[in-house]
């Protein structure tokens, strides 16, 4: 395979990882911040000065879009994307692509379930009120899959951009020409 299309077909697979993760994650959290935020406006019109703690379990779900942004922010910074030197082989790349896969579906069901779980916790604060501490348990242990997500996709990331392994790769592919 030549050398200038090994490099692209690595960097666009890094790059569908990233894009995924994000994306994902985005998308995620969008749809869970809906689900929850259904569920306040309800609570809402007949109890507004819950607002203020309503609006925590209403932003639960965002953290999953901000977990893809550094999914893929991370992705970009080890593989080269940013800063214009890309070291990525066709295989490292698949690899990128499958954990942003990975990491973005992960992402996107929990804030979705997260949202799920807030708009339970926001129906528990719009019966009584004094539950606040304990509704808000139920979408934070939901988040800590979300966190895990995060930790094991940055994990694999270092471990697949670990720069002398990868140099040696392309001297390799060059050395094979």
């Amino acid at each position: 395979m030549d050398l200038q299309l090994s490099v692209e077909l690595g960097r666009g697979l890094a790059f569908t990882g990233a894009a995924l993760a994000f994306a994902l994650g985005g998308c995620g959290s969008a749809k869970g911040i809906g689900i929850a935020s259904q569920e306040a406006a309800g609570v809402l019109s007949e109890k507004p000065g819950l607002f203020g703690r309503l609006l925590v379990m209403v932003a639960l779900p965002g953290t999953q879009g901000f977990y893809g942004f550094i999914t893929a922010f991370m992705m970009a910074q080890q593989t080269g994307l940013i800063g214009g030197t890309v070291n990525v082989t066709p295989g490292t790349g698949l690899a990128l692509a499958l954990i942003g896969f990975g990491a973005g579906l992960a992402l996107y069901v929990s804030a979705v379930n997260q949202g799920q779980a807030s708009a339970a916790g926001i129906a528990l604060i719009g019966r009584r009120e004094d539950a606040a501490g304990r509704a808000l348990l139920f979408p934070a242990l939901v988040e800590t899959y979300a966190v895990v997500a995060l930790l094991a996709a940055i994990l694999f990331i270092l471990w697949l951009t670990n720069s002398a392994e990868t140099s040696n790769v392309l001297e390799y592919i060059r050395a094979a020409q």
